[in-house]
């Protein structure tokens, strides 16, 4: 079999803080990704995302029925974007054949049909439930929004780049992109913030072997960490923060789904609140 797909359900704050290193991996860390000759799949109940990879290795693989939506087609009711974080590959929607070099994402509009997956890629999956129709599109690095943000004195220096976003290319609410450290800069996404009204989920990439990032997560004042390892991702519920401190130089692929589109909507949380 080619194609598997685990549930999370969803918990609330209360009891995450009851959780154990375990419990908190078993609900929130996705560490079975990105396996040779498959499609791996994690159908959350935060928002309905969809969190997934295909890794072709020498085959074509095709993305189509899965079960947990309930419709014949994924993409019936879905939007999707796509992340290639490996070799050049090429991802087909429809008769549309759209060759990924890496670091390219590919949004997939309501409707389109199977997705088939080929080439030497290493392709990152979201899908949230979509309510119309958008053209599929491709977008390159040089035509994602850049955001320089932080300094190398608070060791957070970073480019965020938004390529599924209201100013780039239209979804009905899957926002998606991905964050770039500074040599020697190791915190993402500090100081720390939740938003309510989304929920988010991280993959961290392009980590060298034997590193790992802190991620921290949970209410404010009942903060978690999880230990995160290559190309491995975490769930983020829209009541926990969500930020990393890495051992060395890596990556993370943000995307949210929930009430909007907007990526400024966040609450912040001052540091000196943190616990």
């Amino acid at each position: 079999m080619t194609q598997t797909t685990e549930t999370r359900y969803a918990i609330d704050p209360e009891t995450t803080r009851q959780l154990d290193t375990e419990g908190l991996r078993a609900h929130f860390h996705l560490g079975a990704l990105f396996e040779p000759g498959r499609i791996s799949l994690v159908y959350s109940h935060y928002d309905r995302l969809l969190i997934g990879s295909a890794v072709p290795d020498g085959e074509i693989l095709s993305l189509d029925h899965v079960a947990e939506t309930g419709t014949e087609s994924f993409l019936e009711r879905r939007e999707a974007g796509v992340l290639n974080i490996g070799g050049a590959g090429s991802v087909t929607v429809g008769r549309e054949t759209h060759e990924m070099q890496p670091g390219e994402i590919l949004y997939i509009g309501m409707g389109s049909g199977p997705v088939d997956f080929a080439g030497d890629g290493r392709f990152y999956i979201l899908s949230a439930p979509a309510h119309a129709p958008h053209p599929t599109r491709l977008i390159r690095q040089a035509e994602a929004r850049r955001v320089e943000l932080g300094s190398a004195e608070e060791a957070n220096e970073r480019v965020i780049l938004q390529f599924i976003h209201p100013e780039i290319v239209e979804s009905c609410q899957l926002v998606m992109g991905y964050t770039q450290l500074a040599r020697g800069s190791v915190w993402n996404t500090m100081p720390a913030h939740t938003h309510d009204r989304r929920m988010e989920a991280y993959l961290y990439y392009g980590m060298e072997e034997g590193a790992r990032v802190m991620h921290f997560m949970g209410a404010p004042d009942q903060t978690r960490h999880i230990v995160m390892a290559n190309e491995q991702a975490v769930i983020s519920p829209p009541w926990s923060i969500h930020a990393g401190c890495g051992t060395g130089p890596y990556t993370f692929c943000w995307a949210m789904a929930g009430d909007n589109v907007d990526f400024t909507d966040m609450d912040m949380v001052a540091m000196e609140d943190l616990r």
